[in-house]
């Protein structure tokens, strides 16, 4: 019902409206999407796109990145709004504001401010004011570049482990990192310690990523042998570097496209998207590490897209003030630059 309601109204609205899904979305919701991707596939979109109705069907942040960058005429919306995130929950905007100002006036450093993709608006405002920018799991290390070349040193957040395993491949020593204390409101932060490191990492991790266990990856080695393990770079170091690869989605998705047919491969990612490539690869053995859902994503379910579609002229859409808006672009569009 809710499937022909939806193909119903988008053949009424043509070009006018654009549906876009990010990989973690149920089929249910892909199949009706017109852009699948990731979070900097979906965010090179959005300029190009003609439509003056964008739903994004994915997380809240991903929603308000495409309102900051939208054109005048367009609306964005989301069919759940409480689809939040956990990682990016870790981060408020104003403590995030409190442990830079900290850093920046008691240290006399220039720290630039880098913020993955699965953060709220205002924290990419406060990276944008700041000089800093933004990055996606795609992207991490070219970004971490980019930023060390343009200070003393880079407050990388809210993911941790994206933070570390991008130190890894760029090289920056572990006695140049600091994870920070950011307890009781950043009163606990001893910038003292933050004066000889490159790399100052904010505690934030995703749920989903996080469970994975090494005893995991050697049960499934055990079982398969020969079998491929690829993750993703949000997994704790110690399985990023059990495993054969990693990468963002884009990545995952590419490796086991190239694949040899009766390949063996393990993923280490949100499972709606192993479940898709099993069914996309039936000549190839795709298998999750562990099963893992991201309750938010699946809040975005088939009959709320039917009822914020059957409802769009009237649906409250997505907006930023532009005290917010104008300097999150700012760290946006600096990503979109060095990775055009």
């Amino acid at each position: 019902m809710y499937s022909k309601i939806i193909s119903d109204i988008k053949a009424k609205y043509g070009s006018k409206l654009a549906i876009l899904g990010h990989h973690y979305q149920a089929d249910e919701i892909i199949r009706h999407t017109d852009l699948k991707g990731d979070s900097l596939e979906l965010a090179r979109q959005i300029d190009k796109l003609e439509a003056e109705y964008i739903v994004f069907c994915g997380v809240h942040f991903m929603a308000e990145s495409a309102a900051i960058v939208r054109k005048a005429n367009q609306k964005v919306y989301i069919p759940d709004p409480s689809a939040g995130c956990v990682m990016a929950n870790m981060a408020p905007a104003e403590l995030v504001d409190t442990v830079l100002t900290k850093i920046l006036e008691e240290s006399g450093r220039k720290i630039i401010p880098l913020a993955y993709v699965n953060t709220p608006a205002a924290v990419k405002a406060v990276c944008g004011k700041h000089g800093g920018s933004v990055c996606t799991s795609a992207n991490a290390e070219k970004m971490l570049k980019w930023a060390l070349e343009r200070g003393d040193g880079v407050l990388f957040l809210p993911d941790k482990n994206l933070a570390l395993n991008t130190a890894d491949k760029l090289g920056i020593p572990e006695n140049k990192r600091l994870i920070l204390n950011i307890r009781k409101k950043g009163e606990k932060l001893n910038v003292e310690e933050t004066l000889d490191k490159q790399l100052l990492i904010w505690p934030g991790l995703c749920a989903i990523h996080q469970k994975f266990k090494i005893s995991q990856i050697e049960n499934l080695r055990k079982k398969y042998p020969g079998a491929k393990v690829v993750v993703h770079p949000e997994c704790p170091p110690e399985i990023v570097a059990a495993a054969d690869g990693d990468g963002s989605t884009s990545y995952l998705i590419k490796y086991v496209t190239e694949a040899p047919v009766g390949s063996t491969i393990i993923i280490g990612t949100e499972t709606n998207l192993v479940n898709r490539l099993a069914k996309q690869f039936p000549d190839k053995n795709i298998l999750p590490l562990s099963v893992s859902f991201c309750s938010n994503m699946a809040k975005i379910t088939e009959q709320k897209l039917a009822e914020l579609l059957q409802n769009l002229e009237s649906a409250e859409f997505e907006d930023v003030s532009d005290n917010i808006r104008i300097p999150a672009k700012v760290a946006l569009e600096r990503m979109l630059k060095v990775c055009a």
